[in-house]
């Protein structure tokens, strides 16, 4: 299951951002560690994501994350609110990663 990052370009500080994302918690969680995304950083409210800056960008496109437009975005989100919604494991995954965050569970 691969992991995938948009094009999108929004301004934080200096810093360019976009969105990584993934069709499981596992393999978004693995890619984070493999290069060096603070677990803390992780996203849950919307969607399940990580924000990340250009430089970490490159090293996920590096290490295999596959580059999205908008559309193919939005076709992996519902490929995700799928098996969420069916797949207890996942859910349970997702609220874990949130909670470490010290973000809000779902």
């Amino acid at each position: 299951m691969p992991v995938y990052v948009d094009k999108a370009q929004h301004k934080l500080g200096r810093m360019v951002m976009c969105h990584m994302l993934a069709d499981s918690m596992d393999e978004l969680l693995t890619m984070a560690d493999t290069i060096g995304v603070n677990r803390k950083w992780f996203q849950p409210q919307s969607h399940p994501h990580f924000d990340i800056c250009k430089a970490y960008r490159a090293k996920a496109i590096a290490a295999g994350a596959i580059e999205v437009d908008r559309r193919q975005l939005v076709d992996v989100m519902k490929r995700y609110r799928t098996k969420w919604s069916g797949d207890l494991d996942e859910r349970k995954k997702l609220n874990c990663a949130a909670a470490a965050a010290g973000k809000k569970e779902l």
